[in-house]
């Protein structure tokens, strides 16, 4: 008979499923009441825990929230490579889109963005994790379309960056303004014109 193996008496074992059911009442709260609002209490009774179990990770709030925002903020896009610039810019403006649509997507970030300006902790975490995540994004599109000819050595992938997030966070997450139909594929081509003509001054 296999034996099981114990954790030492008095360790703390961080079970992976209770700090799944802690995140994911994280995010559910700060879409419903804010960050002003949001309480160990009300996560510990959405995600079915004790406050203990919050406690164990984090030692209060403001440190829970910024590691999990954090951690969203940070995940990779996936990067696409359809073969053209054109393709990769519609795809990619798409998938942020559909993000920035997300029910609770479009409920934290403004929220957090408001929290920032009072909060120097919560503003630093999301510049650090959001520009990362912005860099590699941009320095691989352009990349891209530079390996293939299609944007000269000199393009900026900051600026690429700026151009196609610029707009549509202020047109969902700002203005909560809907797409048109053909809204991504103008915006395509308004990159794609701004990114060669600057290149070339």
């Amino acid at each position: 008979m296999a034996t099981v193996k114990r954790a030492p008496a008095g360790a703390a074992v961080l079970r992976g499923d209770i700090t799944v059911a802690i995140r994911n009442a994280v995010m559910s709260e700060l879409a419903e009441v804010g960050y002003g609002r949001l309480s160990i209490e009300a996560v510990a009774r959405r995600a079915g825990v004790g406050k203990t179990a919050i406690y164990r990770r984090w030692s209060n709030k403001l440190e829970m929230v910024l590691e999990i925002v954090s951690d969203v903020a940070g995940r990779a896009v996936p990067l696409p490579d359809t073969g053209s610039f054109a393709g990769d810019l519609e795809l990619l403006m798409m998938i942020v889109s559909k993000a920035l649509q997300h029910k609770i997507a479009s409920q934290i970030i403004p929220d957090l963005m408001a929290e920032a300006s009072r909060n120097p902790q919560i503003a630093a975490t999301l510049e650090k994790a959001l520009r990362t995540h912005q860099q590699a994004v941009g320095d691989k599109l352009v990349g891209q379309a530079v390996a293939r000819g299609e944007l000269p050595a000199g393009a900026d992938p900051e600026l690429a960056v700026d151009l196609i997030l610029g707009p549509l966070y202020w047109r969902l997450a700002v203005a909560r303004t809907e797409l048109s139909d053909d809204y991504l594929e103008k915006l395509t081509v308004a990159v794609l014109a701004a990114l060669r003509s600057s290149s070339d001054s």
